[in-house]
């Protein structure tokens, strides 16, 4: 490449072709895949198949997302699931220079990201499909409990593995300043909220028999998937891969992430099922509902303490920016499956207390999520 991060010239991906095949390979077509940084290629001739996806590591000017180490995990953790596992959950690495920071993937179209499908036609059209994404989800937790050491060799085998900034990773960082914003808002953490903030943290540090592979965004966006007919699920962008407590990839069914202002009761739906019977293959403790339970809302409301970081931002933005009910409704979610799983009751409590205080501060935010006429399932945040 060019430079750090830039698009990869087509004479690099040319080569790198040519010895995948170990035929002369000219590009045809190179089509962008925002907003990834990656590319479709086609070529012709007679080697099947005709087209791949190229990934990179991107370019920014704040440098966001454009780390080295993020294509050596992702290519990492692809080939433990392809070739480690024999597992079909993700896309083939067909090659890869990590030097010129690119790779080449199998080609998975015609599918296409969930999240485009919710978008266009609403969660109710697609809650086959949503089912689907569930169940992707656990499987891939399943399939890889008890396999951390092989992941981990073949991790360190492309180069040193930084810090992680996965979940738990980023609870720790936030924790301090979740004190200072639930000040501000009067609502401080002391007492038992805080110590079950402290079991909360323990049960997502020490997974045990819930320690699996995750891709580090379980979100719809990363599944990709054939709009009609068998759906034949594939995760994508495990470029922030890593093993983690599983039930970390739960939390999209129950609490909104970054895309959506509301996701609906996943228990009504049977999304919640889903994940968890497919999950079950693999970790038979997830049948232990006061286990499960625990591990679940220890990781909602978790999320919710990392996204309530985004209040001094959102505070000095005009009303009726979504993101403000947005982060309400990611309270009061987390506290409702932590509610329906009778756990972490103190910490509940608090978690609702700074709800309420922010609709008071933002009556643009004080809105009923629970009405699916006005806010049906994954609705969109603008």
């Amino acid at each position: 490449m060019s430079a750090a991060g830039a698009t990869p010239q087509r004479a690099t991906v040319e080569g790198l072709l040519t010895d995948l095949y170990s035929s002369p390979v000219k590009i045809d077509t190179w089509v962008r895949l925002d907003p990834w940084a990656a590319a479709r290629v086609t070529f012709g001739g007679a080697i099947t198949p005709r087209s791949v996806v190229v990934k990179w590591v991107r370019s920014h000017p704040s440098g966001s997302r454009a780390e080295p180490w993020r294509l050596r995990t992702e290519v990492a953790a692809l080939r433990f699931l392809s070739d480690d596992l024999g597992l079909d959950l993700a896309p083939r690495v067909l090659a890869a220079d990590l030097p010129e920071g690119l790779m080449v993937l199998e080609d998975l179209a015609p599918r296409t990201a969930l999240d485009h499908l919710l978008r266009r036609d609403g969660a109710a059209t697609h809650a086959d499909r949503l089912a689907v994404f569930a169940h992707a989800y656990g499987r891939l937790n399943a399939a890889t409990v008890g396999h951390a050491d092989i992941y981990r060799a073949r991790r360190i085998s492309l180069g040193p593995i930084d810090l992680p900034t996965d979940h738990v990773s980023r609870l720790v960082r936030h924790r301090g300043e979740a004190h200072g914003h639930a000040a501000v808002l009067g609502a401080p953490i002391t007492g038992q909220a805080e110590a079950e903030l402290s079991a909360a943290l323990a049960e997502l540090s020490n997974p045990g028999p819930f320690l699996a592979l995750s891709n580090g965004d379980a979100e719809t966006n990363n599944i990709l998937l054939h709009e009609s007919g068998p759906a034949d699920a594939r995760l994508i962008d495990f470029e922030s891969a890593g093993y983690t407590h599983a039930l970390v990839d739960a939390v999209c069914l129950h609490v909104p992430g970054p895309a959506w202002m509301t996701v609906g009761d996943p228990i009504a739906t049977g999304l919640a099922d889903h994940y968890r019977h497919a999950l079950a293959d693999g970790v038979p403790e997830a049948e232990d509902d006061r286990r499960y339970g625990f591990g679940l809302a220890a990781a909602c409301i978790s999320w919710a303490i990392v996204r309530l970081q985004r209040f001094a931002l959102l505070d000095t933005r005009e009303p009726g920016d979504d993101s403000r009910p947005q982060l309400v409704e990611t309270l009061e979610a987390a506290a409702r499956t932590a509610m329906a799983h009778r756990a972490f009751p103190h910490l509940t409590s608090w978690v609702l207390r700074t709800a309420d205080l922010l609709r008071r501060r933002w009556p643009d935010a004080d809105l009923d999520f629970t009405d699916a006429a006005a806010l049906p399932p994954y609705t969109a945040r603008r």
